[in-house]
């Protein structure tokens, strides 16, 4: 018997104890949240924070490495970004109403991009245009109906920009395996 009473006493301790600690935490004047964005800041948000990692990477992954495949029957690391870029050109094509991009809406190809350099400097020039489209639109422009490029129907420009940064975000981390498999750090997993 008197162990289940001291039992319960610790038990009421702990409760106790956590009540308090909770309202004191409670108690604490708190700061309301920032307001949201506009959703074109938001989208813009997005659209350079993985434009950025790709940037990094781009300039990072060593140049010789740049044929690098960790599978044989995958693209090379400079495949993979110039493929990124010539699949969002194709989406902000269809956002802006007309071409975009250094080809005039034609296909890059990775035969163009002869070094690390041009590769870096279309990266660069595509991350660039997105956000100065995005800029340019605002937040009407992301509620605009546009074609969309791989289907004959027509979808929010939101969509399509969501589509790019995903597609974006999903070469960013086929990229991470291509980093660990050469046995690289990924520049956003290196210690800060």
């Amino acid at each position: 018997m008197q162990r289940h009473i001291s039992c319960f006493l610790l038990t009421m301790l702990v409760i106790v104890s956590g009540v308090s600690a909770g309202q004191s935490n409670t108690q604490k004047p708190q700061q309301p949240p920032q307001p949201a964005r506009s959703m074109s800041q938001e989208m813009l948000y997005q659209w350079n924070s993985v434009g950025k990692r790709l940037i990094t990477m781009a300039e990072d992954f060593p140049g010789d490495k740049y044929s690098f495949k960790a599978q044989k029957d995958q693209r090379t690391f400079g495949e993979n970004l110039v493929h990124v870029a010539d699949e969002d050109y194709r989406l902000m094509s269809a956002i802006k109403g007309s071409s975009m991009g250094p080809t005039g809406g034609k296909e890059l190809k990775f035969e163009d991009y002869k070094t690390k350099a041009d590769v870096v400097k279309l990266i660069k020039q595509t991350v660039a245009d997105g956000a100065a489209l995005l800029q340019e639109q605002g937040d009407a422009g992301l509620n605009r109906e546009v074609k969309y490029p791989y289907g004959n129907f027509m979808v929010h420009a939101s969509l399509a920009w969501i589509d790019a940064i995903e597609h974006s975000g999903e070469h960013y981390g086929q990229l991470v395996v291509y980093y660990r498999v050469a046995g690289m750090v990924p520049p956003a997993s290196r210690p800060k």
